[in-house]
């Protein structure tokens, strides 16, 4: 049961996050008593849809997003539905992350702040695209959001050496789009959880994560506690 309504407090945290990437592109979603949804493609890597609870309707939740053209996607965030006759496949799997509140075990070597000017944050967002050319996903607006705040860790010559999004909801922060120049989420995620404690102290930490960043954040202090997974239309 613990589990679970965590999980629901991770699912609620993510789409808040995904509605705040979307607006920030002029895309507006909106929440229902099972899901969040858009009527529009939202953004590069963001979906269509997350499901707020188990057991979701998905007929009613097709209906509310855009499949007749290719690439619509749904979160699902308690890996409990069946997409496949209405056109998807699953994307990939994944599992939701949480955190008690508490500072880091281990210290960092970076110096942690929060982005909140337009060249800081396109410093930010370069050195988390990592040259694929889709660093302008993270807009001007994110900066006014006052549920979002974007995480940098600068090294001793004051560049971007690491970062996330941290997005603050009722009960939890979630941390997403977790990043490093060097060394990968280990090396990311000391400075992180050293901002998010200071900037929240009192709120657990959530997210989702899988394969070696999964690994990763479990090293962390973190813990598996149920299943997603993301469904594409075809």
């Amino acid at each position: 049961m613990i589990n679970r309504l965590m999980i629901q407090a991770a699912a609620r945290n993510n789409a808040e996050w995904c509605a705040s990437m979307s607006r920030s592109h002029g895309v507006t979603g909106e929440f229902g008593s099972q899901a969040w949804t858009v009527p529009t493609r939202p953004p590069l890597y963001y979906p269509d849809a997350v499901t707020l609870v188990p057991g979701a309707d998905t007929d009613a939740l097709v209906d509310r997003i855009d499949t007749a053209v290719a690439g619509a996607g749904i979160k699902d965030s308690f890996a409990d539905l069946d997409l496949s006759g209405a056109g998807f496949e699953v994307l990939f799997h994944a599992q939701w992350i949480h955190r008690h509140a508490g500072p880091p075990a281990t210290s960092s070597d970076l110096a942690w702040d929060v982005v909140d000017d337009l060249d800081s944050l396109r410093a930010w967002a370069l050195a988390w695209d990592d040259g694929d050319d889709n660093a302008d996903l993270f807009r001007a607006e994110l900066l006014e959001d006052p549920g979002t705040s974007l995480l940098v860790g600068h090294s001793a010559d004051g560049q971007v050496a690491a970062g996330a999004v941290a997005s603050r909801s009722e009960s939890v922060v979630g941390i997403s789009n977790v990043f490093a120049v060097e060394g990968g989420a280990d090396r990311a995620w000391p400075v992180l959880l050293d901002a998010v404690h200071r900037l929240f102290p009192a709120l657990p930490v959530v997210g989702y994560e899988h394969g070696a960043d999964l690994d990763a954040a479990v090293r962390h202090g973190f813990e598996a506690i149920g299943p997603l997974r993301v469904w594409l239309h075809g």
